[in-house]
């Protein structure tokens, strides 16, 4: 691997069986990953997007380990992740972490926000007694809160200070990459600009690398370097984040940019509304997953799974017809 690749995911699978019966037979699968690959390069943000249950969360915590993969491989470094046993992943744990949607439910009620974060550097024998306190209040600050609220619980902060909290907590074993879950999502608008610029901000100050999982392409416009775009398990178009915003080049993609709210009137393109609902990923199309909804679709679409293929010089899509979606 490039020393410039901090991780590559080849070819990844998640599939959850489905059980029926009174001896729980195996009756099918839900393909929810479904044979995802991208390479992250260090210091880079790579925004995951797509619409509920495309399998962005579970790709990011295959990745992680916190669900088995079903197939595929993740490699950190020069390590295959889903390859390490116990005593090796407990070390790997330091070098990935998560940063959760919910920041409630994340944090245990009742522990104190000091007992929480000292947890983590107790587990990884990283420090104890007071300088585990004296750490914990420079996590505290460095999220933008005060060392005094280490002797708070989670309930007597908002949503977007127990945030900051699950920050801390993921930083204080010294991370290089961070797969954050949608951690804007469950805030008020108002809040989610001050933790999108607490993120950037830590990651120029700390060399962090991000997976940063979203739905909304606007706040993934804001905060990556390329985008990548899922659907029903599968990346339907990847590149930089400027190139893919100017000019997409699947048909899904070109759909979800026409919903962004854009202020100018003047700015405002075309409504593409999508008919149908997402395919259920237990019983997916054949051909092209997203021929059922596409505005685009042609007969071969029905019958060829498009593979994901460089159309523009680092600019994948997986469509058929890409280079008519870009002048459509």
């Amino acid at each position: 691997m490039s020393d410039d690749i901090l991780l590559r995911v080849k070819d990844l699978k998640k599939h959850f069986p489905i059980k029926k019966g009174l001896f729980s037979r195996v009756v099918g699968q839900v393909k929810a990953v479904d044979g995802v690959s991208f390479e992250l390069r260090r210091g880079e943000v790579l925004g995951l997007v797509g619409e509920s249950g495309c399998g962005k969360t579970t790709t990011g915590r295959v990745i992680l380990r916190l669900i088995e993969a079903t197939g595929g491989e993740v490699w950190y470094e020069d390590q295959d992740v889903l390859k390490l046993d116990k005593r090796a992943m407990r070390a790997m744990r330091r070098k990935m972490q998560i940063v959760f949607q919910d920041p409630y439910s994340s944090l245990n009620p009742r522990l104190t926000v000091g007992s929480m974060i000292e947890e983590a550097l107790t587990i990884h024998r990283l420090a104890s007694g007071q300088k585990a306190k004296d750490r914990v209040a420079e996590l505290l600050t460095l999220v933008g809160l005060a060392p005094h609220h280490a002797r708070r619980y989670p309930h007597e902060f908002s949503g977007g200070q127990r945030q900051r909290i699950g920050v801390a907590r993921a930083l204080a074993v010294d991370p290089q990459l961070i797969i954050a879950d949608e951690p804007v999502s469950a805030l008020d608008v108002s809040i989610q600009a001050q933790i999108l610029n607490l993120l950037k901000d830590l990651k120029q100050r700390l060399g962090l690398t991000y997976v940063f999982v979203a739905h909304d392409l606007a706040v993934v416009e804001h905060i990556s370097d390329r985008v990548a775009v899922m659907y029903l398990g599968r990346i339907v178009e990847l590149a930089d984040a400027r190139a893919l915003y100017a000019s997409p080049l699947h048909p899904y993609t070109k759909a979800l940019l026409s919903a962004i709210p854009v202020p100018e009137p003047e700015r405002r393109t075309k409504r593409i509304v999508l008919t149908g609902d997402v395919p259920s990923p237990a019983k997916p199309p054949s051909g092209c997953p997203f021929h059922p909804r596409c505005f685009m679709a042609k007969e071969r679409c029905s019958v060829d799974v498009p593979a994901l293929r460089e159309v523009r010089p680092g600019h994948l899509s997986a469509c058929h017809f890409a280079e008519e979606v870009a002048g459509a």
